[in-house]
């Protein structure tokens, strides 16, 4: 249970997320953040604390080179998949690899990877998951035609999800692409 909220603006990638930590009825607040950046990623995670820190902390995040299309399909998701199961995290399920969700910003694109590896770009220009995602994606949209700066278009859609959603909590971190 979380809120990742990321958005472009001027060819940088900035993302913002909650520090709640859910489970059942229970929630705790986390000090570790769920946003941060690896060589030239900035990175939100959902799904796993477990996960996030192996993403941040064990994740050797390969250089971007050529069509980064083809590049984050190919080498970024399969270094990651190696990452994710020497730490013992990565799952099969019915012979399907299984992750979890979370949000990547590399050279002013932002990119959303699904439980099952795809990799998708948002036309938009802003992404959110988690399960505040509805919600601070309607204030991304919102704040989208006024003349605000990405951090607090980000504020806005976290307290948006925060007020809304029993998962999500401040207090925010925010990271950006160097």
């Amino acid at each position: 249970m979380t809120v990742i909220v990321g958005l472009v603006h001027q060819q940088r990638v900035y993302l913002g997320g909650d520090s709640a930590g859910v489970a059942g009825y229970q929630i705790t607040l986390r000090r570790d953040p769920k946003v941060f950046t690896n060589g030239p990623y900035a990175m939100g995670f959902t799904t796993s604390f477990r996960m996030g820190q192996l993403i941040h902390h064990a994740f050797k995040a390969p250089r971007p080179k050529g069509d980064l299309d083809r590049f984050m399909v190919t080498t970024f998701i399969n270094t990651l998949r190696t990452c994710l199961k020497d730490g013992g995290w990565a799952r099969k399920d019915n012979e399907q690899e299984q992750a979890g969700t979370f949000l990547v910003g590399v050279h002013g694109r932002l990119f959303a990877i699904d439980s099952d590896y795809q990799v998708g770009e948002p036309a938009d220009g802003y992404a959110a998951v988690g399960c505040g995602d509805e919600l601070a994606l309607g204030a991304l949209h919102a704040t989208g035609a006024l003349s605000m700066k990405p951090r607090a278009r980000l504020a806005a859609a976290l307290a948006a999800a925060d007020h809304h959603s029993a998962g999500v909590s401040a207090p925010y971190t925010y990271a950006r692409t160097p």
